[in-house]
C-alpha cells in the first residue's frame, strides 16, 4: 500500500477528490492540516505539499521511505531540495498548471495599479467623489511596453493577456527561449539591466533562488524607467520591499502590484499598506476554486507512477548517482 499524505490546507473537497481519483488502487490519502500534526508524522510513501514547508530537519525526521515530495503549484522552495536529493527523494511540482490564474492576477495588478483602483475607492470611502483628480496619473496598457522576468508558462500567458491589450512585450531569462517560441509568443529578448531601463511594466515571474532573490534592489531599482509600475506575483525575496518603498517614496515609480511580500504574513503597520498606489494581496495568484481542476490530475498521475514502481514526472531536483 502506497501511503500519501496531503499536508497543508488545500481547497475544500481536495481529499476527497483524491481519494475518488485513485480508488480501487493501492494507494492510500489522509490529510495533515496544521504544523503541529505536521510534526506528528516520519512515515509515507510520499508527500503532497502546500503551505507548510519542509526543511532540512523535516526532511530528515522522515524514513527511508519517503520517496516523492510534491508541490501543489509550481514554487517549491518550501522544501530543501538539497536534502531531499542526499536522502534520494524526489521533489516535483505542477509546472504551468496554475500559469492561466496567476497570470490573471498579474494583469489584474497592472490594471489596478494603473488606473488608480485602491487611490479612487479611497477617495470615495471618504466622500470625496470627482473623476479628475487623478486622470494626469492614470494609464492604460495600450501601447506600452511590458519587461516581463521570467520566460516560463506564466510569463508567456502574461504576455498573450497583456497583448490583449495592446501592450507590446520584451522579456528577460537566464535561460533564452527557441527562436520559434519567442516568435509565437511575440517577446523580444533583451538583457535586465535593458528591461529594467526600458519597461513601462516590469512583472516578475522566476522562482526563489540564491540568484534571483532581491533581483529588483536598492541599487538596480534606481535604473528603471521613470514612472514604471512594478509587479511580483511570483515569490517573496525577489523583490526588496524597502527598496520598492522607497523607490515610490522618491518617485522613482508610480506604483506597484505585490502578491507576495518579504513580511508574510503582513501586517498593517508595513509601509506597503500606507500608500494606495502600492496594492498587496496575500499571495493569491495561483489560488482559486476551480485550480485543482489543472493540478490534481498531474499529483495523481505521480501517484500512480509511484504505485507501480516507475519514475516520477515534474521532477526539480536530479539524485545524484
Amino acid at each position: 500500500m502506497l501511503e500519501v499524505l496531503l499536508a497543508g490546507t488545500f481547497p475544500a473537497g481536495t481529499l476527497e477528490k483524491m481519494q475518488q481519483a485513485v480508488a480501487g488502487t493501492d494507494i492510500h490519502i489522509r490529510a495533515v492540516v496544521t504544523e503541529e500534526e505536521f510534526a506528528r508524522e516520519n512515515d509515507v510513501d510520499a508527500i503532497i505539499l502546500r503551505i507548510l514547508k519542509m526543511p532540512r530537519p523535516v526532511i530528515q525526521r522522515f524514513s527511508s521511505r519517503l520517496k516523492m515530495i510534491m508541490r501543489w503549484g509550481v514554487g517549491y522552495d518550501a522544501v530543501d531540495i538539497k536534502t531531499a536529493r542526499e536522502q534520494g527523494i524526489d521533489v516535483c511540482n505542477t509546472p504551468g498548471a496554475n500559469a492561466y490564474a496567476v497570470s490573471e492576477m498579474a494583469v489584474l495588478l497592472m490594471l489596478a495599479v494603473g488606473r488608480k483602483l485602491l487611490c479612487h475607492e479611497q477617495k470615495l470611502e471618504a466622500g470625496i467623489w470627482s473623476r479628475e483628480l487623478f486622470t494626469a496619473q492614470t494609464r492604460s496598457l495600450n501601447h506600452k511596453l511590458v519587461g516581463i522576468v521570467g520566460g516560463g508558462h506564466i510569463g508567456r500567458q502574461v504576455a498573450r493577456k497583456v497583448q490583449a491589450f495592446g501592450a507590446h512585450v520584451q522579456y528577460y531569462d537566464p535561460y533564452r527561449l527557441p527562436a520559434e517560441m519567442e516568435k509565437e509568443f511575440e517577446m523580444d529578448y533583451v538583457d535586465y539591466p535593458e528591461l529594467l531601463a526600458t519597461s513601462d511594466v516590469i512583472s516578475y515571474h522566476v522562482p526563489l533562488l540564491d540568484s534571483t532573490r532581491h533581483m529588483l534592489n536598492k541599487e538596480n531599482i534606481k535604473t528603471v524607467k521613470p514612472g514604471a509600475i512594478i509587479i511580483n506575483t511570483s515569490r517573496s525575496g525577489i523583490v526588496e520591499d524597502e527598496a520598492l518603498v522607497e523607490a515610490k517614496k522618491a518617485g522613482l515609480i508610480s506604483g506597484a502590484g505585490l502578491d507576495c511580500t518579504e513580511e508574510t504574513p503582513i501586517t498593517k503597520e508595513n509601509p506597503l499598506l500606507q500608500d494606495p498606489d502600492i496594492i498587496v494581496t496575500p499571495h493569491v495568484g495561483g489560488s482559486t476554486n476551480d485550480i485543482s481542476e489543472a493540478i490534481m490530475p498531474m499529483i495523481v498521475e505521480n501517484l500512480k507512477l509511484l504505485a507501480a514502481g516507475e519514475k516520477v514526472k515534474y521532477v526539480v531536483n536530479k539524485k545524484e548517482k
